[in-house]
């Protein structure tokens, strides 16, 4: 579905300026087998919830191609996610896991997708205007063409003003401040785990397990 995409100048751009990010001795997140992690993860035709975050994780290690979510082994956990895991406790009574990998949440049709998909190792949102977002409102695009119900979780102003991409009158948008500790505070109580399960029940579609297992 991305192909045609991918054969565009400003795509081809991109790709120059990655190799020339690394090229140049800069450390490119996350590792390029994980870049397109996301879209792996959870096939077009199982898409029901579209989760947006920004960028990836600066840390080394930590990214690894699905918003918001670490590799298993990180430890401690980055602020925005221990904010994500204690509005799950609060809103649908999720224990609180033993790591941030929320891969779970891909298999049962939660789009785990950035606006940006790379980032230069200890400098956050170093990608942006480079190409990303013009690629990855193309995704929202095709989300935003099913014909049936899906969830759009819109974090933060960055994520908010995705929402010119989808007019149809069947999806959901869920728009609440961001996770992050600056901002946090508005994040608690917006109670969007049980909005999204409600909008999927009343679709008639299964809920979302939120739990993410310990390992």
């Amino acid at each position: 579905m991305l192909n045609e995409e991918t054969r565009k100048p400003y795509y081809h751009a991109l790709d120059l300026f990655l190799e020339e990010e690394a090229a140049g001795g800069e450390t490119v997140l996350p590792a390029r087998k994980d870049i397109f992690n996301a879209l792996a993860a959870t096939p077009y035709d199982q898409v029901r919830v579209l989760l947006l975050g920004q960028d990836p994780y600066p840390t080394s290690g930590h990214a690894h191609g699905l918003c918001f979510s670490v590799q298993p082994t990180v430890q401690p956990l980055p602020r925005s996610l221990q904010n994500v895991f204690r509005e799950l406790r609060e809103d649908v009574e999720c224990r609180i896991p033993n790591n941030g990998c929320l891969e779970p949440w891909t298999k049962q049709g939660v789009l785990m997708l950035n606006t940006v998909l790379t980032v230069r190792a200890s400098q956050a949102n170093s990608h942006q205007g480079h190409g990303w977002e013009r690629f990855t409102d193309r995704i929202i695009e095709l989300v935003a063409a099913k014909h049936t119900r899906v969830i759009f979780v819109l974090w933060g102003r960055a994520a908010q003003k995705k929402h010119v991409l989808i007019t149809q009158a069947h999806h959901t948008v869920i728009a609440t401040a961001h996770p992050s500790p600056l901002s946090a505070r508005k994040f608690f109580g917006c109670r969007c785990f049980s909005q999204i399960n409600r909008s999927l029940v009343d679709a008639g579609l299964a809920p979302i397990n939120w739990q993410i297992p310990d390992i």
